[in-house]
């Protein structure tokens, strides 16, 4: 299905058509930046895409899985279909950037990239429109809601978005603000964990804190939870083996001399091998049944797989790789071996069809851009918008030859 990977010998600058684009690509970022919208609420957003689409005569689709869009571009020559995809929802963050384009939205922000990445799929949608009679095959450039929860990508699968015509591969970028502007990091297999989720109640018996022998104390309970959680991963999985289990939150307790009746707590679970699926929701209810019956408590779990993991696929992978090093023009490259515990629904995509997710350093310190992702003040070097273009646009030429 993979065309030859493009020589490694050499590296080459962005071509005069992409970088022509960059100040456009600027402009459309900020211009979401300032509109952030959250999960399934991407109104503004999908409006301003599908202006610029219209704009453009590209042919595409809206109000897919509620606010999601796909562009679909055929060359004029027959190919294979490729599948781009970009996120485009924000994050409930405060922006605490003194920027002018800084978010107009009180407690959204972008805080993640999402706006460039949905900037780099139009300028993407752009270049191709003008160069179809350059073009084999097809490409389905798909604006998904909701990456950040509860999960826009399953939900457009269904709706169809990998079928009429059907995807034979898909490819996606992720900004990334820890690796520097001028590197790419790519990874065959998995390249993100999975997310798993719980929610998690506690009931003891209150009383009055200078009498504890009548009670059933709920935030002692919570302190042992929480530290025998941390047991399941340092003492039930192998070390060579990744794995997170991390509690968020944890709430108990309304007045100082009162003993807690019940607590609140949440967390997270990560982990790349998906051997795992299934393992630490059971493990983890053992191990708060323990809990609770040697305190004579009882408890109230709510345990759920938000995604899946997720893995590139070997062919699809070389080829980005291959692809990515002649763009890059840094002596830093490609940076092997690329892995984060954060989760992506991209995953869904992945099982779906073989493709490769990858990441573009956009981090500047010089200019103070190195926060990180979903921090109030993260920000990223704008640079890296005409890279993401190009590395797209050098996907669908080589995956379809």
């Amino acid at each position: 299905m993979f065309a030859t990977p493009v020589s490694t010998s050499a590296t080459v600058q962005i071509r005069p058509a992409v970088r022509a684009l960059q100040p456009q690509l600027v402009a459309w970022r900020r211009h979401l930046h300032q509109r952030p919208e959250l999960g399934f609420q991407e109104h503004l957003t999908a409006a301003f895409v599908a202006q610029k689409l219209v704009e453009w005569q590209v042919p595409h689709q809206t109000g897919i899985a509620q606010t999601g869009i796909v562009a679909t571009i055929a060359g004029e020559m027959p190919g294979p279909v490729i599948g781009i995809r970009a996120d485009m929802d924000a994050l409930p963050i405060q922006e605490a950037n003194e920027v002018p384009y800084r978010s107009q939205h009180d407690g959204i922000m972008h805080a993640c990239g999402h706006d460039g990445h949905t900037a780099i799929a139009l300028g993407t949608a752009h270049y191709l429109m003008q160069h179809r009679d350059r073009l084999r095959g097809t490409v389905k450039i798909i604006f998904q809601p909701a990456e950040e929860g509860p999960g826009g990508a399953k939900p457009m699968i269904a709706a169809g978005v990998l079928q009429n015509p059907k995807v034979d591969s898909i490819v996606g970028l992720h900004l990334w603000n820890n690796l520097p502007l001028g590197t790419v990091g790519v990874r065959t297999g998995a390249l993100m964990a999975a997310v798993e989720c719980f929610e998690l109640t506690l009931f003891g018996k209150g009383g009055h804190g200078a009498m504890p022998h009548q009670t059933t104390d709920a935030i002692v309970l919570g302190v042992q939870v929480v530290n025998a959680l941390q047991t399941i991963v340092a003492r039930n999985i192998d070390p060579v083996d990744s794995a997170v289990v991390s509690v968020g939150t944890f709430h108990g307790g309304t007045a100082l001399n009162a003993i807690a009746d019940s607590v609140r707590m949440s967390g997270t679970v990560r982990y790349f091998d998906p051997k795992f699926a299934g393992y630490f929701g059971q493990r983890i209810e053992q191990v708060i049944a323990g809990a609770c019956q040697s305190q004579d408590a009882h408890y109230d779990l709510n345990y759920w797989q938000l995604y899946p993991v997720l893995v590139n696929d070997a062919g699809a992978t070389d080829l980005v790789r291959a692809i990515a090093a002649n763009v890059i023009e840094t002596p830093a490259g490609v940076v092997p071996e690329c892995q984060t515990m954060g989760g992506e629904d991209m995953a869904f995509f992945l099982q779906e069809v073989p493709g490769c997710y990858f990441f573009v350093g956009s981090a500047n310190p010089e200019r103070g851009l190195d926060y990180p992702h979903h921090h109030p003040r993260f920000d990223f070097d704008e640079a890296a918008l005409a890279t993401g273009v190009e590395l797209f646009v050098r996907c669908v030429e080589q995956f379809c030859q």
